[in-house]
């Protein structure tokens, strides 16, 4: 497995896992900001990237890491590390793929200060908040918002 951060030529891939992840929204939507975000100008006023897993030669999931100037339950005097989507294909879930983008992404909300990871998902998916707690996140609303230290 290879975990890297997402270039252009990957936008067919990241729209439709986007896609999976997202049902609701239209595959033209998720195409416009997987590109606008690979284009290194995403709509977010502060720093946000999309990185890979890609098993031979194939990108299998995906994560967006972002930086927000606050979170819930996260120390607001510093910038956060915010997952905004992840994403495995099911056939590739349970086998470390998703453990791999998460550490990804600390490692880069950490290089730009980051002292915390937050995230959050939907009531009713609990096989995500199960993989949040995994990873050692805790939940700090009933929204099921996640924090995490990165020391």
């Amino acid at each position: 497995m290879r975990v890297r951060l997402a270039v252009p030529s990957d936008l067919e891939a990241v729209t439709e896992l986007s896609a999976a992840l997202w049902p609701e929204e239209s595959v033209t939507q998720h195409e416009a900001h997987a590109a606008s975000t690979l284009s290194g100008t995403p709509e977010s006023t502060l720093p946000l990237v999309l990185i890979v897993a890609e098993i031979e030669g194939r990108v299998v999931g995906f994560i967006e890491v972002g930086l927000r100037s606050h979170a819930d339950g996260c120390d607001g005097r510093q910038p956060v590390g915010f997952i905004e989507g992840w994403y495995v294909r099911p056939q590739y879930q349970r086998h470390a793929v998703g453990r791999a983008l998460m550490e990804e992404a600390e490692a880069w909300a950490r290089s730009r200060g980051a002292r915390e990871m937050a995230s959050d998902t939907w009531l009713e998916s609990e096989s995500s908040q199960l993989a949040h707690t995994a990873l050692g996140f805790e939940v700090v609303d009933r929204c099921v918002h996640f924090r995490k230290s990165l020391r």
